[in-house]
């Protein structure tokens, strides 16, 4: 099976060994991402503000790949305090709709550059 690196510069580049997202099929997926501002590549600031950089970060990998979040099968999300889950969610509500992806929340002791939260996920395209 072949593999397609997939990428999107409204997304930050990769800053390391990996490519932003990998197609393998009709299944892709996506690197973790952080709440890097694609353009100037510094953390946004605050909690909520993060979150939502994330998300839209995801969504042009998504978007470069010929998907949406429709095609989220599986999110995993990364908090360095579990205490914000409940803001996870209110912000996932803006981006998803039913039937939700499967999901994992995990509590980390510590993500790069000193992000509050990182998500990766894969995509199932039709």
């Amino acid at each position: 099976m072949s593999k397609t690196v997939i990428s999107s510069d409204k997304a930050p580049a990769a800053i390391g060994t990996y490519s932003q997202a990998i197609k393998a099929g009709n299944t892709v997926y996506l690197s973790g991402q952080i709440p890097l501002d694609p353009k100037t590549m510094e953390l946004v600031e605050g909690f909520e503000a993060q979150t939502v950089q994330v998300f839209e970060n995801l969504k042009a990998v998504a978007e470069a790949a010929g998907g949406s979040f429709k095609d989220i099968v599986k999110l995993n999300i990364f908090l360095t305090d579990l205490s914000h889950f409940a803001k996870v969610n209110e912000v996932m509500g803006r981006y998803f709709q039913q039937p939700y992806p499967a999901r994992a929340a995990i509590g980390v002791a510590a993500l790069p550059r000193g992000s509050q939260v990182e998500m990766d996920a894969i995509l199932v395209l039709e």
